[in-house]
């Protein structure tokens, strides 16, 4: 009965996820989809009066959140996050979707264990896994765009040789690249058409996206738009360097991947092997949460464990 139960609750906590996931995506398309959707443009599929109410208290929720939860410096700062990531999300949205994995994690420990303290825990693992999955889309594209940074200066190369302006050698760009490149040159274009400069668009593109290889090509266009010179002869220097130095990142990942390793397994283990114990022996793992020495002793493994994972992770970092 308790096994039906704890399935039942999960399904239904995913339907609910699913459901606001959906719902915020739908919120963020684009001005004339909204149109078709909800004024019913070219005969479309009507929207139900539930959809609709749901669909107003939702808004009524993210409204409540911009206005009484984040300030402006926080807003700014998710907004940023969200925009590397590439996520079609508000900061408000990001928000409520913290507060839904907190709940649903926390209540689904609950049920399995009756444990006020596996619920704080996993209410707490639900909070921070949104940010997890935004910081890991945010790598993913980041490193997508730092691998063909090389070929989209190459373009650049090609179009400034062949008479084009920067402004059309970017719109090749658009024309020839995958995202996220393309996104973001699409972004730099639109920037420039209504009416930034070119030192500011750029400098968007860098705060968008925090790769030093960039930022070496948007130094070098800059210094040459003050001072003159050859632009395709300084990309060409540049995208040699760049081919270089990932040349060596790529050694010292190789290096270093054993010293990496050895630093997630002494990070990892004592956590999963003590709720593998709780788990299966509540009762003999129990004594390091009441006695006193049991706390202690648990204090000094935390911080034990957490002065070796950072200087595994010092000594196995290596700047180029």
């Amino acid at each position: 009965m308790k096994a039906a139960i704890i399935g039942l609750f999960a399904f239904s906590s995913f339907l609910i996820f699913a459901a606001v996931l959906q719902l915020l995506l739908l919120s963020d398309r684009k001005l004339n989809k909204r149109l078709n959707r909800y004024l019913q443009v070219n005969d479309k599929k009507k929207l139900s009066r539930r959809g609709f109410n749901l669909m107003v208290q939702l808004q009524l929720y993210k409204m409540t959140v911009r206005d009484k939860v984040l300030t402006k410096k926080k807003g700014e700062r998710l907004e940023l996050m969200l925009a590397r990531a590439g996520l079609a999300l508000h900061p408000e949205e990001y928000v409520l979707f913290q507060w839904i994995a907190a709940a649903l994690a926390g209540g689904l420990l609950y049920l399995l264990s009756g444990s006020g303290v596996l619920f704080l825990a996993g209410a707490a693992g639900g909070y921070g896994m949104p940010r997890w999955y935004v910081r890991k889309k945010e790598r993913e594209r980041l490193n997508a765009f730092n691998d063909g940074l090389q070929d989209m200066i190459t373009t650049v190369i090609g179009s400034l040789r062949a008479g084009f302006s920067f402004a059309q050698a970017l719109k090749t760009v658009v024309q020839e690249s995958e995202n996220p490149i393309r996104d973001e040159m699409e972004q730099v274009l639109k920037e420039m058409q209504y009416g930034s400069t070119m030192e500011d668009a750029l400098h968007h593109l860098k705060e968008r996206m925090p790769s030093d290889d960039l930022d070496l090509m948007i130094q070098s266009i800059l210094i040459q738009r003050q001072i003159g010179g050859n632009l395709a002869t300084i990309l060409e220097t540049i995208v040699q360097t760049i081919r270089d130095r990932n040349k060596i990142q790529r050694q010292i990942r190789t290096l270093t991947a054993q010293g990496r390793m050895s630093g997630m397994v002494i990070g990892l283990l004592p956590v999963v092997l003590a709720f593998l114990l709780y788990l299966i022996e509540p009762s003999y793992i129990g004594s390091l949460f009441r006695h006193p020495v049991g706390r202690m002793m648990l204090g000094a493994g935390a911080v034990s464990g957490t002065i070796g994972f950072v200087l595994v992770r010092k000594l196995t970092r290596i700047e180029v």
